[in-house]
């Protein structure tokens, strides 16, 4: 309803609204002789004045238009509006006055003043109710955020007037260390203490919260910064608008770069019913539940009309952000939210939670994914990547689920290091489970890197920017596949329903990406210059690292060449080869001997053995 009513053309808004003032200007028009003359109806003393009627209504549509009164948009009537409709009203009182003397019958003296009062309370109360109308209807399918504003000043009050003008976005309340004006209205929104800060987000559910209060000093803006980030809400700091104007404070510090602004390709469109239809009804469970590609799987699965969603979860802060933000929308919705703290690694856990809540799909996105970091803790990375896998993948055989989908990388094709030969060794449990198991769907989905993931360079970058440089790249010729959280998370839903089993969907993202370019594209995007040979007096050097052990210059997405369509022209099936039942038990046998023993060589010894185009290091980074 929203959307139809906002949508509509700028003419069509505009004649709705020319039609409503002609007539709240017949009824003040007719309202005015009732009340002068003490009737409801005054007919009698209107045979000889009817006609001033159509002449009012003429002349006051080319007032209107004179006027432009009917061109002030609804969502942005305020105080000048007001007086422009306090001058047209004015205007429509001196119309009458003449017309009614020059029809030879004038008006009582009285008539033309009441009707210009009625008509000026009508329409400036047919506004608010426009207003408040539209405020109440359902503005967007999308999940809508829930804003508490630190800061009730002049800052504050512009920042309200320009959130309820983006339907994504639902401010909420003030809050204000200023004891003067807390138990005040502004804006229509409650003035809060922000000694309760805590209390207000939980009673409130808040989403977001936006600091505005650009006067204070940057010493106390940092204490209300640490103080509210631990409480699991998202904050930003809002300058003045003043400061934006004259250069003080750059713009882009309002928000940060958009994703999509750092694709090399157009963002692809995913949208297929058959997502809707494999996923309605259904109950899901979603392991790394609270990671980035995790926590969107969930919020996409939200609009397929699931009956039940489990977040799985090892990490307590992760999953408590997830779930508290979900939580909401999954009431709206009608869906049963079951948050589950565990490890994908305890696989009598992972057994017992399948079983309590019958669970029909599996997104398995739990994962140690940085590549370093494994890279130097490569037991842990192996054993939480490949046994976890194996215990959630043989859950869902041995429980008959309808299907089960493993989250994957482009750093599983030909690895040069752990992270990517555990996912690879993940790949192959899960391909040998899919050839013996005629129930449950198995499939895999590989994509490049995820903009703006946790643990990605992009977030790296932005630290880097924010702090002034220099930002670090590896190498200047290392590239990467780049893709939206939307779109790796969309092509998981689709993987679900396009699997026949043992599958390896792939999304075409384009070109691979130079990270060096990306680093210099981020610099001039956040509105600062590139420092180098050509421009020594720059903001920001790109300084290079080296390649660290394990890294590649590029990334691959298939093993072979044999590729599949799929009824998305973006999307890609590869049947692959897999190693056999035995081949994969001996695989996982001497993996679990070198856990038992702590024995990384040994570990190494096995993904080297099992894995094509793994070469272990010549010596082990610690």
């Amino acid at each position: 309803m929203y959307e139809a009513l906002t949508n509509r053309s700028r003419f069509s808004k505009q004649l709705i609204l020319v039609c409503l003032d002609i007539l709240i200007l017949l009824m003040a028009l007719y309202g005015a002789f009732a009340l002068q003359f003490g009737m409801l109806y005054p007919h009698p003393f209107l045979q000889e004045l009817w006609v001033l009627f159509p002449i009012m209504a003429i002349l006051g549509f080319g007032l209107l238009l004179g006027t432009g009164l009917s061109r002030i948009k609804l969502d942005a009537f305020e105080s000048n509006a007001i007086l422009r409709t306090g001058s047209f009203s004015f205007g429509l009182v001196i119309i009458c006055s003449i017309t009614s003397s020059l029809l030879g019958h004038p008006a009582p003296r009285t008539v033309p003043i009441i009707f210009g009062m009625l008509f000026f309370t009508a329409n400036i109360s047919s506004r608010i109710a426009g207003q408040y109308l539209l405020d109440c209807l359902p503005k967007s399918s999308m999940p809508v955020k829930r804003v508490l504003v630190y800061g009730a000043g002049r800052t504050g009050i512009q920042l309200v007037s320009a959130l309820r003008q983006t339907p994504e976005l639902q401010p909420i309340a003030f809050v204000d260390d200023n004891l003067d004006v807390i138990g005040m209205i502004a804006s229509g929104l409650p003035v809060l203490s922000a000694c309760n800060v805590e209390k207000i987000i939980d009673a409130k559910n808040i989403d977001h919260i936006i600091l505005a209060m650009p006067s204070i000093s940057e010493r106390r803006r940092k204490e209300i910064h640490n103080q509210l980030e631990p409480l699991g809400c998202k904050v930003q700091t809002l300058p003045s608008f003043l400061d934006i104007i004259s250069g003080t404070q750059p713009l882009e510090s309002l928000h940060p770069i958009a994703m999509d602004d750092l694709l090399s390709r157009e963002k692809i469109d995913i949208k297929m019913p058959e997502v809707d239809r494999t996923y309605a009804g259904k109950t899901v469970m979603v392991t790394g539940a609270g990671g980035s590609i995790g926590s969107e799987l969930c919020r996409q699965l939200l609009k397929c009309r699931i009956r039940k969603l489990v977040l799985f979860d090892h990490s307590e802060l992760a999953l408590y952000a997830i779930d508290r933000e979900l939580r909401p929308i999954a009431k709206a919705a009608g869906v049963d939210l079951v948050p589950v703290l565990d490890s994908v690694t305890d696989k009598a856990r992972v057994d017992a939670v399948f079983s309590a809540n019958n669970i029909q799909i599996v997104l398995h996105a739990a994962a140690y994914k940085h590549v370093p970091m494994v890279e130097i803790n490569e037991l842990a990375g192996l054993y939480n990547n490949v046994i976890g896998t194996r215990n959630v993948a043989q859950a869902a055989r041995k429980f008959g689920l309808e299907r089960f989908i493993l989250i994957s990388t482009d750093k599983a094709v030909r690895p040069t290091n752990v992270m990517g030969s555990s996912k690879r060794l993940a790949e192959l449990v899960v391909q040998d489970l899919a050839s013996r198991c005629q129930k449950t769907l198995f499939s895999m989905v590989r994509f490049g890197n995820v903009l703006g993931s946790s643990g990605s360079v992009i977030p790296l970058f932005q630290g880097q920017i924010a702090k002034g440089g220099p930002v670090t790249v590896t190498d200047k010729n290392v590239t990467r596949y780049f893709m939206t959280i939307n779109e790796a998370s969309r092509l998981v839903l689709l993987a679900g329903s396009f699997a026949c089993g043992g599958d390896v969907f792939v999304l075409d993202m384009g070109a691979p990406v130079k990270i060096y370019d990306l680093a210099r594209l981020m610099i001039k995007l956040s509105g600062r210059t590139v420092r180098d040979v050509g421009n020594p007096n720059g903001d920001i050097a790109v300084e290079l690292t080296g390649l660290r052990p394990g890294e590649k210059l590029y990334e691959e997405l298939l093993i072979g060449d044999d590729m599949l369509v799929t009824p998305h022209k973006k999307i890609l099936r590869a049947r692959e080869t897999a190693l056999s039942e035995i081949e994969i038990a001996k695989a996982i046998r001497d993996l679990k001997t070198a856990f038992d023993t702590d024995d990384a060589i040994s570990a190494r010894a096995v993904i080297a053995r099992w894995v094509d185009g793994y070469q272990p290091p010549r010596v082990r980074c610690i």
